[in-house]
Parts: structure tokens; sequence; C-alpha cells
């Protein structure tokens, strides 16, 4: 790990702090920003230093090259078996650490984000997406349930009809399609995107720091009030279904690129 006055670079993250505001970036492009075991669990360490340094009034989270986050790697998953446990503990802890956070956490969702790349966006207090970006809870489709805090964080944001399509069908909703039900705040041209975020992260980092998270804390209490409950649900139900036959038969698919046959 290297690190500065200016942020850290560990292997796929990288960070950048300047004029209050810290640019975290997920750096796996070669595996579309898919998170293993380690790159989440700098991830969420980032977001929790942040919350206690007083130079940082703004979070802003995206990915390298053309996508988000697309979830967690299967491939690294299946070559480092981990404990489901410990899996879900860290995926909870992330989406913690964001939520929690008490400067703003703005997503620039520059490109797909599926699975828990898709709570990360939600669980910021501001996301702006790009009108190339798709949003995509692939879960069912390799044998899981939605994690990551999804169950609520989807539904808070677009109602519990909504959430049922994307959890249930695990089908891409657009860019302009989640602007529109409210899963993102607004959805820009691709070449717009960097500096329409950075414009809204300027504002905030010159904001008053104790209202904005007095403010967001009343904001979450308003809408995520059983988050602990739902992630702790989640992760039940996901640690059992991580070592069924259908996430088995599941994740194969993915990796031999093919349609899944499950039991």
């Amino acid at each position: 790990m290297t690190e500065t006055a200016e942020g850290i670079t560990v292997e796929g993250l990288r960070s950048h702090l300047e004029g209050g505001i810290l640019r975290i970036t997920i750096n796996r492009p070669k595996r579309m920003n898919a998170l293993d075991l380690g790159t989440m669990g700098a991830l969420r360490d980032a977001v929790a230093a942040a919350g206690t340094d007083e130079r940082v009034r703004t979070i802003v989270l995206t990915g390298e090259g053309t996508a988000f986050c697309t979830g967690a790697d299967l491939a690294a998953a299946g070559a480092n078996p981990t404990d489901p446990n410990v899996v879900m503990d860290t995926a909870n802890s992330l989406i913690r650490a964001i939520v929690e956070s008490p400067v703003p956490v703005v997503a620039a969702v520059n490109g797909p984000a599926a699975g828990v790349g898709v709570s990360i966006a939600v669980a910021a207090d501001l996301t702006y997406a790009a009108e190339s970006a798709y949003f995509l809870l692939a879960f069912v489709n390799i044998g899981l349930m939605p994690d990551g805090g999804s169950s609520m964080l989807i539904p808070a944001a677009i109602g519990r009809a909504r959430a049922a399509e994307m959890a249930l069908l695990g089908e891409r909703v657009s860019a302009a399609d989640a602007a529109h039900c409210g899963l993102v705040a607004r959805t820009l041209p691709d070449g717009e995107l960097t500096a329409h975020v950075d414009a809204v992260a300027a504002r905030t980092a010159r904001g008053p720091r104790r209202a904005l998270a007095l403010t967001k804390q009343a904001l979450n209490n308003a809408t995520l009030p059983a988050l602990d409950d739902a992630l702790a649900l989640e992760k039940t139900g996901q640690v059992e279904l991580l070592a069924s036959a259908d996430f088995a038969e599941g994740a194969m698919a993915v990796l031999q690129k093919r349609r899944p046959e499950f039991g």
C-alpha cells in the first residue's frame, strides 16, 4: 500500500484527496471492477476512515474504465474460497460505512453496476449515472438473493413493485429508467458525468459539515429505519444459498458463459 497526504493506493483501489473531496476509484478494470474480498475490505476501510478525517468534506465513489462495479468477483472467489460469513460481514460493513459516513457520499456510476455494485451506488447519498450505465440485481440468475442491503435500499428508492421486478427477474435497468423511477438522482451523457459530479462534490465540500451530517442522518432514519435488520436477514439467507447446489451451478455457468440449469 502506498499512502500520501492526498490519498492511498492499494491493489484494486485508488483514492485522491483534494479540496476536501476524497475521490475513491475501484481500480480493477480488467474484471469490470468486480470486487474480490480484499478490495471490498479496503473500500470499506477507506470510506470509514474518511468519515473521521476532518479534511474530508465529501466522498466520491466511481469505477475505473467503463464499469462502475459489477459485484463480487466469482473467479477470485472460486480460486480463493472464503467463509461465506466473512464475505457477508465485509459486504455489510461496507454498506454501513457508506450510509453512516458523516459526510455526503456521491456515486458517479460511469458504467454497469451489478450485484453489490448496485448496493454501493444506491447506498450513496447522491447518485448520478452515465447514459451508458445500467443496474442489474443479478443474484437470482446465479441462485442467490440480493444482499448489500439492496432488499431495503432498492424498495426505499423506487418502491416494492419495481424492486420486485429487479430482484426476482434479474433484468437490467437502463440508466434512463433508473432516473425515471428514482433509483438515481439524475442521468447524464457519458461525457458530462464527471463534470457534473465534480460540481456537486465541490458544492457539498463547501457546505456546513455538521448540518450536512445531521441532514443525512435524518434522511436515513426516515427511509432506512430497518437497514440493520435487512442486512442480518440477507446474511442468513445468503450464507445458506452460497453453500447450495444452485449457486454452484450458477457460478459455473457464468464462468463457462452458458445458461444455468437449476434443480
